[in-house]
Formats: structure tokens, C-alpha cells, sequence
């Protein structure tokens, strides 16, 4: 499945930039809903190239369909990435701690000047390969990051307000 989510923040490109690489942000974004705590397991800075390792959990609710054949508390990944400063597109690929045969996902996210405000166009591939709801995990997944996104507009709208305050 094909996704696209776009978020427009307050603040000029390199300002929006630093912040989703700071450690504390990440820290202020497991605070939200269904994400547990992400992690900061490597950063490595090469000059116009970042590239990371976040580990992840999901901490949000499951139907009854999909804990039949998935266990919650095994739903952990890690996000590495690689983002270009000069282009200011970041690619990403997921790694399933668990189910690695069955989940797979990657995809970039791209950050452009929109007059005083940056926005962020995230465009990726889901494939979820479970027998009967794999469709729906996929469309929930989907779902659960638009959700997260939008709720990430406003973390880090307040997060650069009190940085320049």
C-alpha cells in the first residue's frame, strides 16, 4: 500500500530541520498516543549526511482480528534513516525486531520552503503479508501515522514557539 502525508510547521526549513533531529524532541514525541518511547540508538553525522537508528514501539490499541495472529507487545521496530542537508530529504526504511518476514516499509520524507512555514511531504510503501487482515493492517498502520502526524503539526509548532521565546 502507497501512502502520502503532508504537515505544514511554523518555521523556516533548517529551523524544522534541527528540531526532528534533536534527541529531545523525539523524547517530547513519545509522549503521544500509540508511539511508547521512541529511542535514539545511533546518530552518525557526516557533514551534509545524518543518518540514524530510532527504535520504536507500538503502545496503541488492536482489534481482536489482528491480536489473533499478532502479539502487541512484540510490534517493535527500528527506523533508519538518512537525511540529506543539502536537499533536505531524508530517506527511511523500518526493521521489524519481530514478524521481519512480514512487514516491510520504506519510503522519504522531503521538507520545502512554504512561504514562512516548512512543509513536510512523506511519501512510502506499507506491505503487510498476513493471511486475511493484512489489508487491514496495512489501512491501520496508514491511519495510525496520519493520525501521528497530525498530532506531530502541533508538537512541533509549541516545540520551535519556545525555542525562539
Amino acid at each position: 500500500m502507497r501512502f502520502r502525508i503532508e504537515q505544514r510547521f511554523p518555521g523556516d526549513v533548517d529551523a524544522v530541520e534541527e528540531a526532528l533531529l534533536d534527541p529531545a524532541f523525539l523524547e517530547a514525541l513519545g509522549r503521544l498516543p500509540k508511539l511508547g518511547s521512541p529511542r535514539l540508538l545511533d546518530r552518525r553525522d557526516d557533514g551534509s549526511l545524518v543518518h540514524r537508528r530510532v527504535h520504536y514501539r507500538f503502545a496503541g490499541e488492536l482489534s481482536p482480528a489482528v491480536t489473533a495472529v499478532v502479539d502487541p507487545a512484540r510490534l517493535t521496530w527500528i527506523e533508519e534513516s538518512t537525511l540529506d542537508r543539502r536537499t533536505h530529504r531524508t530517506t527511511f526504511r523500518i526493521l521489524p525486531e519481530h514478524y521481519p518476514d512480514r512487514l516491510r516499509s520504506s519510503g522519504s520524507f522531503t521538507l520545502t520552503a512554504d512561504g514562512p512555514a516548512t512543509t513536510r511531504v512523506a511519501v512510502g510503501e506499507i506491505d503487510v503479508r498476513f493471511p486475511l487482515v493484512g489489508g487491514r493492517v496495512e489501512k491501520a498502520i496508514v491511519s495510525g501515522l496520519r493520525e501521528h502526524a497530525a498530532i506531530e503539526e502541533g508538537v512541533l509548532a509549541d516545540w520551535l514557539a519556545n525555542r525562539e521565546g
